[in-house]
């Protein structure tokens, strides 16, 4: 339920995704940092046509990014280009395009770095969003389906992070964001991607010290299981599947995709220039609710969301 965008068809029992209904299927995208942020740079978001993939390709754009967004799914792609393209205002330094890549295929990797250098010349930064996963007991998995998931969240993961160094961030540094998912207390229901996700904070802890001296950042954004989706929720077959998370959220309310949007783009920023090797947890702290504190309902800790950032700042510049 929690993880990286659902692009990565795994083959095997459907995986299931962050799909996530949000503020881009009404044409409005803001930020909460200054217009022009990241002008004349260049991302990568893996999982970028859909659900958190899509809102962080959204904001980057908004900020003045040329944004590649690559999954398996081609006709995705394509759609989501096409409509995020004409949201972006003439007169912007920001830029989409798309590369189909199947995250677990190493040439397809390879693939995705050297074409996007060979279209922008650079790559600044890498948001590994891509990811995927089933739902179901550990005692049920066939092999077939567990090595998918960790091949699809884990060694995708791992790939694009070797390639991007390899083919331009060890000579030029960079900064590279994972997504991964609230795994802190396991993950019963989803071992195998709790599994693979936990790898992947710890690859984010070993390659921050690897590849400092190449000028690197690289840190993990962990979304909660509260993202709300209503696209997820009919994948899963489970209208209230957001909603039986909320006892457990001290915030007491669901989370947006803007809100991990916001948490990505700010670890990308120079103002995060001494940050790596982190996981940034997005929950309302329900990673750390154990149950033995009572907390009363309240609505004190308001939601951020794009619609919301426009109406209390009207003076901001006109929206994607």
């Amino acid at each position: 339920m929690s993880g990286g965008d659902g692009d990565q068809n795994i083959g095997v029992p459907e995986c299931r995704s962050h799909d996530t209904k949000m503020a881009s299927s009404s044409g409005k995208v803001s930020s909460v940092f200054r217009s022009g942020l990241f002008n004349g740079k260049v991302a990568i978001v893996t999982g970028g046509s859909t659900g958190i993939g899509r809102a962080i390709t959204q904001e980057l754009l908004y900020l003045g990014c040329k944004v590649i967004i690559a999954s398996r799914n081609a006709e995705r792609l394509s759609s989501a280009t096409a409509i995020i393209q004409k949201q972006i205002p003439n007169d912007s330094a920001a830029e989409i395009a798309n590369i189909q890549c199947n995250i677990r295929k190493e040439d397809q990797v390879k693939k995705m770095i050297s074409e996007t250098l060979s279209k922008f010349g650079k790559i600044d930064f890498l948001v590994n969003n891509g990811g995927g996963q089933f739902p179901g007991p550990a005692s049920s998995f066939s092999l077939k389906g567990w090595n998918a998931v960790i091949e699809t969240n884990l060694t995708g993961t791992y790939l694009c992070c070797r390639e991007v160094y390899n083919q331009w961030m060890s000579e030029h540094g960079g900064v590279i964001i994972n997504i991964i998912a609230d795994m802190w207390k396991g993950f019963p229901g989803m071992s195998h991607t709790g599994a693979a996700r936990s790898a992947v904070d710890n690859l984010t802890k070993s390659l921050s010290l690897e590849w400092a001296s190449s000028g690197v950042r690289i840190n993990a954004v962990a979304p909660g299981s509260s993202i709300f989706s209503e696209t997820a929720a009919a994948n899963y077959n489970d209208k209230d599947i957001f909603k039986r998370t909320l006892p457990y959220i001290p915030a007491r309310r669901l989370g947006t995709p803007a809100e991990i949007s916001a948490a990505v783009c700010f670890l990308l920023s120079p103002a995060a220039a001494f940050i790596s090797g982190e996981s940034l947890k997005v929950d309302g702290a329900a990673s750390l609710h154990g149950g033995t504190w009572d907390i009363p309902e309240h609505n004190n800790l308001p939601a951020y969301d794009w619609e919301t950032d426009d109406a209390e700042n009207p003076q901001s510049k006109s929206k994607l």
